[in-house]
C-alpha cells in the first residue's frame, strides 16, 4: 500500500537519495513542483519530503493533503539551521504523532 518515500528539491543536492530507492522529484520552478505533490496519493508515497524554498508556495495543497492518512509532508532544509517553518511542521507533527512538543522542543535555559 503506501510504502514509498518521495524527495521534492533540488536535483544536485536530492540526486544521492535515489541510490537509496527514494523517489525523487526534481521541480525547476514552482509549477512543477505543484504538479509533483499532485501525483504523491497516486503514486502511493507514504513520506514526501519537500524542499523548504517550495513549502510557502505549495501551502494549499501541502495543507489538502493533510487532511488524508498518506502522504505525510516534511519539509527539509540544506543548511544547518533549520527555518522557522519547518520548525512548526515538525512541532505539529510531533503533537499531532506524540500529543506534545517535548521531543522537539529544546532544553529551556534557566
Amino acid at each position: 500500500m503506501f510504502e514509498k518515500i518521495a524527495v521534492i528539491g533540488d536535483a544536485d543536492l536530492i540526486m544521492p537519495l535515489k541510490a537509496l530507492g527514494i523517489r525523487i522529484y526534481a521541480p525547476e520552478d514552482v509549477h512543477e513542483a505543484r504538479t509533483f505533490i499532485k501525483e504523491l496519493e497516486e503514486e502511493e508515497i507514504a513520506l514526501c519530503l519537500v524542499h523548504d524554498r517550495f513549502l510557502e508556495p505549495l501551502k494549499k495543497e501541502i495543507i489538502a493533503l493533510e487532511k488524508k492518512f498518506c502522504p505525510v509532508i516534511a519539509g527539509f532544509s540544506d543548511y544547518r539551521e533549520a527555518s522557522d517553518m519547518i520548525k512548526e511542521k515538525i512541532t505539529e507533527l510531533s503533537i499531532k504523532a506524540i500529543g506534545s512538543d517535548s521531543l522537539v522542543r529544546g532544553k529551556e535555559k534557566q
